[in-house]
């Protein structure tokens, strides 16, 4: 399918989605969200165990991941190869299903070799979403001895002078000395959690340091963030912002899945913390989302909350991303919890719509209407293993804390 056509199609889901829900753009406040059913959660389960089979055939034959609809199986190198175990464990989770949990050991054990991936900062994906959950729902001690190995490895890309994590390598045609991307920030519960298994402190104020260095410069007055800083490696200062996903204008891009990065990264940094920063940073970031002009009525972004051009191509995978981490944040804001539950709730019930969820019980992928790289013409529109992932996350914490807002 050609960029032309996908955006034409596009429009007309847009212009759908408004008449369903209503003319307003910015409806977060909203009350009169209906609550998403049990028996409809368990429905997407149920239709996810469909894709979890049918993907682990190919997974069992080649020893590759699912990565996208348009990119097929990939490496357990992959940056994405660790969201497939991690959602076979949520369905175990939610279903006590042994035969999944089977799969999910299975394919665990597969990305064990990823402890040791220093090529870039992804290791917190590969390990954390598959061995994290795995010892979360069994306490499997070789588990944890995998996490402390990957929170090892993981540090050895921080700069003392920088104060940060490398996200990628030095590149001179970008000229890239020291980048770092938002989506490192997820990479630090990796950290967090080598700490707490190890008791070894360095992980954790390796992790402060990391978050304390992008609230500082990757985030701008309105705390909207770019995708890319780049440092001077030795004198520890920030030399330019830039882009490599999102808008191309690094002053004002603000590319809808980084932003849902940050959001989830720092809710999780007050979590483990309890620093009054991180939860203001998250509850900052969290109000630009909301409030912003650009935000769609079905509250799923757009590829960038500042594209050029709006209506254009959607991303439910940041919209996933984002109502995992508004569920993260609702019970540790006293002030908003109410409000980001709501908000997470009218995003679930957009996803669980037959505008985005894939009913048809055929393919690997459970969400569609999914944008990896708009500019770069990267996965645009298809189902993404990462949007599945916190899709299910986001469903199991809904229902959780169910009792406690609705």
């Amino acid at each position: 399918m050609t960029k032309q056509k996908t955006i034409k199609n596009q429009l007309v889901i847009n212009a759908l989605s408004i008449l369903f829900f209503g003319l307003t753009i910015n409806n977060t406040n909203a009350q009169n969200t209906t609550s998403i059913s049990d028996k409809k959660i368990a429905s997407i389960f149920a239709l996810e165990t469909k894709y979890l089979n049918n993907t682990f055939k190919v997974v069992k034959t080649t020893g590759k991941m699912p990565r996208s609809s348009s990119k097929g199986f990939q490496p357990i190198s992959d940056w994405t190869s660790g969201f497939y175990s991690g959602n076979l464990w949520f369905a175990y989770e939610f279903t006590k299903d042994k035969n999944i949990l089977k799969k999910a050991e299975y394919t665990t054990a597969l990305l064990e070799d990823n402890k040791y991936f220093t090529s870039d900062h992804d290791i917190g994906f590969l390990i954390y979403c598959s061995y994290g959950n795995g010892y979360r729902l069994t306490k499997n001690p070789k588990y944890k001895e995998v996490i402390i190995e990957a929170a090892k490895t993981a540090i050895t890309r921080y700069n003392p002078t920088v104060k940060s994590i490398m996200s990628w390598n030095p590149q001179q045609e970008r000229d890239w000395k020291f980048p770092v991307i938002i989506d490192n920030m997820i990479n630090l519960e990796l950290l967090i959690k080598g700490t707490e298994f190890s008791g070894d402190s360095t992980f954790y104020n390796i992790a402060l340091n990391h978050a304390n260095t992008t609230m500082k410069n990757q985030y701008r007055a309105d705390f909207s963030c770019s995708h890319v800083v780049d440092y001077d490696p030795i004198s520890g200062k920030m030399r330019k912002r830039d882009w490599n996903n999102g808008n191309s204008d690094p002053t004002t891009a603000a590319w809808s899945r980084g932003q849902s990065w940050g959001l989830y990264g720092f809710s999780f940094m007050y979590q483990y913390t309890q620093k009054k920063e991180y939860l203001d940073q998250a509850e900052n970031i969290a109000s630009y989302i909301l409030n912003n002009p650009n935000m769609p009525a079905d509250m799923v972004p757009y590829w960038d909350y500042n594209a050029p051009k709006f209506p254009t191509i959607k991303d439910a995978s940041a919209a996933a991303l984002l109502a995992s981490g508004l569920l993260r944040l609702a019970p540790l804001s006293a002030k908003n919890g109410q409000k980001y539950f709501k908000a997470a709730e009218q995003i679930l019930t957009s996803l669980s719509s037959d505008q985005y969820l894939n009913t048809s019980g055929k393919g690997y992928f459970l969400l569609k209407h999914a944008t990896g790289n708009y500019l770069r013409e990267s996965e645009i529109d298809g189902g993404l293993i990462y949007a599945d992932y916190y899709f299910l996350e986001a469903l199991l914490a809904y229902q959780q804390l169910k009792a406690k807002f609705v």
